[in-house]
């Protein structure tokens, strides 16, 4: 995983911008546009805006490409109580609490609140999506298998580590709920293997076409 990191400091807040992990879902954009304006240059300016606004608006930035530290008394952004794993219709998995990415030999890649993951395939930058899905035109829905009515209430917080396996799915262990972006399916669990060659007939669940179209994570 690349990083490009650019930062921009205000009045209370510093705001760290890493070009690599954005891809345009402009929940900032739409929430301060005085200061996040992708016409202007630079196109972040804290100024325009007090500090608390601007580290809520960032908190909804869904990849992590935006975060802040605060140069006041206020509080740096909390980790959820929940982990949580939305999976967008065409798009990526949108994880968000106390997550953190890992090689299988338990080294530590990315730990962050607030993760965008590819799940086409195609990413530059994988295991993080990059916008390729747009790209090469991905199609999957937003939904998943939901097993709510078995499983009853979440299993409460947690590290959630999140393990890409060289030239095969993500193995994902810890307590979370992923639910689907198109029908608001619902899935708990604490272990399981997730597609990120973009080709299983079990999305966005592994089914093992990985291993028959030669699917590589070669440069991850």
């Amino acid at each position: 995983m690349d990083e490009e990191i650019h930062r921009y400091t205000g009045e209370g807040i510093e705001v760290s911008y890493d070009v690599r992990r954005c891809i345009h879902a402009r929940e900032c954009v739409r929430g301060l546009p005085d200061v996040f304006d992708t016409d202007q240059r630079p196109w972040v300016n804290p100024h325009n805006a007090d500090a608390d606004d601007i580290a809520e608006v960032i908190e909804r930035c869904p990849t992590g490409a935006l975060h802040y530290e605060r140069a006041d008394d206020g509080p740096e952004e909390a980790v959820a109580d929940e982990n949580t794993v939305t999976v967008t219709s065409d798009g990526p998995h949108y994880v968000r609490g106390d997550s953190v990415i890992e090689t299988p030999d338990d080294e530590q890649l990315l730990a962050d609140t607030r993760i965008a993951l590819c799940r086409c395939g195609a990413s530059d930058n994988k295991p993080l999506c990059d916008n390729s899905h747009l790209e090469i035109e991905f199609e999957a829905p937003g939904t998943v298998e939901d097993n709510s009515a078995e499983t009853g209430a979440t299993g409460g917080g947690g590290r959630l580590s999140v393990v890409p396996t060289p030239d095969g799915p993500l193995h994902v262990s810890g307590p979370f709920e992923m639910s689907g972006e198109d029908d608001g399916s619902v899935f708990r669990g604490t272990d399981v293997w997730l597609c990120r060659c973009g080709h299983s007939e079990d999305k966005p669940f592994c089914d093992g076409t990985h291993g028959r179209i030669g699917f590589s994570t070669e440069g991850e």
